[in-house]
Order: structure tokens, then sequence, then C-alpha cells
């Protein structure tokens, strides 16, 4: 029994594709007789022909760029290289102080780790804080 002609009425009554339209086994003579879109729609109605569902992607889809190192930009940030400044700027500083003989080795190791942790802001900073200690 051939139905083409009667799923392309449905598909265009029904505005879907023809692969989507599926008729029901048992009714298939009633569909056979069908010769209208009004048929066509009151067979829909009943059940007798239906829509299948519309299903995703079966797989996902891979990228189609590779994202290497050289193709990921970031925000480099300053903050390293204003640090890495100021902490030589204060170890040249404290390695002068202790040529001198202002600070004896104790002092400079203590001042060393404060240097490391950030706890000075600028040179003025730990130079008030040699003054009030030394």
């Amino acid at each position: 029994m051939n139905l083409t002609k009667r799923k392309e009425l449905a598909a265009k009554v029904l505005g879907v594709g023809k692969n989507k339209i599926l008729f029901s086994t048992e009714h298939l003579a009633e569909i056979k007789e069908a010769i209208t879109k009004q048929d066509i729609r009151d067979m829909f109605a009943d059940g007798i022909i239906s829509i299948k569902p519309n299903i995703g992607r079966k797989q996902k889809e891979k990228r189609k760029t590779r994202r290497g190192p050289g193709s990921i930009k970031l925000t480099v940030r300053d903050g390293k290289g204003d640090y890495v400044k100021l902490v030589r700027k204060l170890r040249r500083h404290t390695r002068e102080l202790r040529k001198q003989g202002k600070l004896n080795q104790e002092k400079y190791e203590e001042l060393r780790k404060k240097i490391k942790a950030g706890v000075f802001k600028n040179k003025a900073h730990l130079k008030d804080y040699i003054g009030g200690k030394v």
C-alpha cells in the first residue's frame, strides 16, 4: 500500500517534514481513503496520524579550534613587577646599612624577613621603622 502522497499531504497540512509523519499501522485503510486536508486534520486529532518528537543532537560537537597556551589571552597583573622592584630597593638599602655597621646580623635578618613579607610600603617606610628601632 503506497501512502507517499498521503504522507506529503499530511506534512503540508501539519507543517512538518515528511520524515516526521507517523501513521498508525492499525488504521492504514482509513488513511488510504483520506483525500482532503480536513480528513488529515481529523485523523491527527484522533491520533491516527502523529508527529515524531524532536530529538536533540546525539553527540556533543568537538571544538573546531584548539586552545593552547598561545591563544589564551589573560590580563597580566603588574603587582609582581612592583613587588620585585621594591624588594630589590629595600634589600640594597639594608645591605648598605649593614656594611656601614648601623645594623647587626640579627636585625638585618629580621628586616629581610619583613621585607619579604611585604611589611614596608616604600623605602621611607623602612627608614622610619629602622629609625624608631635602632
